[in-house]
C-alpha cells in the first residue's frame, strides 16, 4: 500500500493506527476497508456513513462490512491511539 504523507493532514500516528488495522484486518483474513467499515458500522451515532464508493470493489467492501463483526478487544484496539485533531480554520 502506497500513502502519500501530508504533513498538514496527516501525523505519523494515523499511520500507526494503519498499521493496526491492518494487523486486525490480516488476522480476520479480511481487506481493511471491510474491518474499518465494520468499526464504523459498529457506532451507534452513525446512521448514515458516507462510503464515497467511485469503484464496484467499494460497494462491495462496505456491503461485506454489514456482516463483520469486530470485538470489543478489536474496537479497543482500533481506537486506543486516536488522538483528536484541533479544529482548524475556525476563529
Amino acid at each position: 500500500m502506497v500513502i502519500l504523507f501530508q504533513p498538514k493532514l496527516l501525523r505519523s500516528s494515523d499511520f500507526d493506527i494503519v498499521n493496526r488495522l491492518t494487523k486486525i484486518a490480516t488476522q480476520k483474513e479480511l481487506p481493511n476497508a471491510q474491518v474499518a467499515l465494520s468499526w464504523l458500522f459498529s457506532k451507534p451515532a452513525i446512521t448514515s456513513p458516507i462510503i464515497g464508493a467511485s469503484k464496484p470493489g467499494h460497494l462491495e467492501d462496505a456491503v461485506a462490512a454489514l456482516t463483520v463483526k469486530l470485538t470489543q478487544d478489536e474496537i479497543t484496539q482500533l481506537e486506543e491511539l486516536y488522538q483528536p485533531y484541533p479544529v482548524l480554520g475556525h476563529s
